[in-house]
């Protein structure tokens, strides 16, 4: 029997554990924003790895906005010197219905929030970890998992921690994250900037408004020049593969509030709007930054707006070659499976890959959801394809080593 057919029967064998541990984690309300619940399926999953034997810690982190017991959930398989970092998060987007955390098993789908994005992709990594061991897959390698709290968020907690503390072998063999890509690869993912754009001025009365500085008025006097600059960088197209053209564009959205806590019939005395900005590749986080800075206060200068700029978010673009030997190793993997080789692509948003991508580690986000189910309300993942993606990382693990 070949390896892709003995991985593939020994994965279909314990269907039903596995839609088992997915319902359960479906289950666990980790919306974050907030950040709720995160502790409780830590170390739930903390005692699944226990069960499959990977030698499991739960690793506290610092305090960070609004979650609940953040922490990395990391754990191992093997015994070797190489390593594969097999990674995802257990935190999901906020539900559009709390019956969304019910599970509802329906026509061979999961039905439920997080079921894609991808509470479906840690339990296809757990069992397929668990496949390459209980098959002899692994030789002299070892896959270690790494499980983090916010990546909805932009996961400097998690992530950040990992990076930050040592915690990624610069020479692991690759990295691959369960994102949910519809069967494609992603090898790159564009980077984010996000700021927070103040405005100070006056409150007045409204029959006395000549006293008063009208910070709303300021925010659209400056927000109207970026909101042309948006137009213009929708235009721009990446060089990197994407499944559809429209979203080769670079991205700039603007969005925000005013005038909090003031009454209708006074000037408002603050205001804000919101900068989220996603980069192809192909830009420097540097540039786009500058860029934006003077777009703000050439505005700000023209309209005599008094105005501060804070910046909540800056992480670069991140990217690994299609013909790197680990990307090979997994299109041959997908190919073994799935009976027809991946396509390699940029991935629209931004990916935990950069995360590895910064320290020079080959990364790659491979899963059976589907993005454009993921974060809204019928989200759900294909059992079938779970458990077909679960062989394609024990091959793809197998395969990297040699």
């Amino acid at each position: 029997m070949d390896e892709a057919t003995a991985v593939r029967e020994w994965v279909e064998a314990r269907a039903e554990e596995m839609a088992g541990l997915l319902a359960e984690l479906v289950r666990m309300d980790t919306e974050n924003p907030p950040g709720r619940g995160l502790g409780i399926c830590a170390a739930r999953l903390r005692e699944v790895m226990e069960e499959l034997g990977f030698a499991p810690e739960i690793i506290p982190l610092a305090p960070h906005d609004r979650l609940e017991e953040p922490c990395v959930v990391r754990g191992q398989v093997g015994e070797g010197s190489e390593v594969v970092y097999f990674h995802g998060h257990f935190d999901v987007v906020p539900a559009q219905s709390r019956s969304q955390f019910a599970a509802e098993r329906r026509d061979g789908r999961m039905y439920g929030r997080g079921t894609a994005d991808m509470k479906g992709g840690i339990v296809s990594m757990l069992y397929g970890a668990a496949a390459a061991r209980e098959l002899g897959l692994l030789g002299g390698g070892r896959i270690v998992f790494h499980l983090v709290c916010d990546e909805e968020t932009g996961s400097d907690a998690g992530s950040g921690h990992l990076q930050g503390a040592g915690l990624i072998d610069t020479s692991a063999r690759a990295m691959l994250t369960a994102e949910p890509t519809a069967g494609a690869v992603w090898h790159a993912s564009r980077g984010a900037l996000t700021m927070q754009v103040g405005f100070a001025g006056t409150e007045a009365h409204v029959g006395q408004a000549h006293l008063g500085v009208n910070a709303f008025a300021h925010m659209v006097a400056v927000a109207a020049p970026l909101h042309d600059l948006a137009r213009e960088l929708l235009e721009k197209r990446t060089s990197f593969p994407m499944g559809d053209d429209a979203v080769k564009g670079s991205m700039l959205v603007v969005g925000g509030a005013s005038g909090s806590g003031v009454n209708f019939n006074a000037v408002p005395g603050s205001a804000w709007f919101s900068i989220d900005r996603r980069f192809n590749p192909e830009e420097d986080l540097d540039e786009e930054i500058a860029r934006l800075t003077d777009v703000i206060d050439t505005a700000a200068a023209s309209a005599g707006a008094d105005v501060s700029i804070e910046i909540l978010q800056r992480q670069p673009s991140g990217s690994t070659e299609e013909d790197h030997p680990t990307g090979r190793a997994l299109a041959a993997a997908v190919a073994e499976v799935e009976g027809v080789a991946p396509a390699f692509e940029l991935c629209p948003g931004i990916l935990e890959t950069r995360w590895y991508a910064q320290l020079g580690v080959p990364a790659f986000g491979y899963g059976a959801g589907r993005l454009d189910v993921s974060h809204g309300p019928g989200e759900y993942i294909d059992e079938a394809a779970m458990r077909r993606c679960a062989a394609v990382y024990a091959l793809f693990a197998a395969r990297a080593f040699r």
